[in-house]
């Protein structure tokens, strides 16, 4: 691991400390072009209440909106992420492994893995792609590009930061549907 990657890294392990601060699953992110950090994100799914606010989808809608202000077209947009890397602390969830290579993300570096809902070798591997479509009319659905995709990098400490999360309990879990049974002394 480089230095660069281990800052990077390190800055997204800030975003999920932020995240484990406001109630949130901690998985932080940032998004690094030309050696700089141009986006940032955090989990905010419950403060949003609206399950799609994944740190990776916070920091790609910042771009976004910063891009579009700018007047860059689908075109332009597509060239910039292509010069992107995203750094992660857990492994992208199924959502944002698609969303990510349909973007067509350079690179993706992940902390610890998702062995539940991982989108880039747990459960499938989405960043693998398929042929890109040269169509940018958008009469055609874009399709995924794939990406690079480099895991475990200090994977320990975002582990450390999701105990945090479920040893305080997660105050936004649904309440179990049947009454819990205390054994009888």
């Amino acid at each position: 691991m480089t230095a660069a990657s281990a800052a990077f890294m390190e800055r997204a392990l800030e975003q999920a400390k932020f995240a484990l601060d406001n109630l949130e699953v901690p998985v932080g992110c940032v998004i690094v072009e030309d050696g700089k950090v141009i986006s940032s994100g955090s989990n905010r799914t419950n403060a949003t209440r609206n399950a799609t606010r994944h740190a990776e989808m916070e920091a790609i809608d910042i771009l976004l909106r910063e891009w579009q202000k700018m007047g860059l077209d689908q075109a332009q947009v597509a060239d910039k992420f292509a010069g992107c890397d995203l750094y992660v602390t857990c492994e992208p969830c199924i959502m944002c492994a698609t969303a990510l290579s349909i973007l067509g993300i350079r690179e993706v570096y992940f902390g610890c893995a998702n062995d539940k809902f991982g989108g880039c070798g747990s459960i499938m591997s989405l960043h693998q792609g398929s042929t890109s479509s040269d169509d940018l009319s958008g009469s055609q659905p874009p399709k995924p590009k794939g990406f690079k995709c480099t895991g475990g990098i200090m994977a320990g400490e975002a582990v450390a930061l999701f105990k945090c999360f479920y040893e305080q309990g997660n105050p936004n879990a649904p309440r179990p549907h049947r009454p819990v049974r205390i054994p009888l002394q």
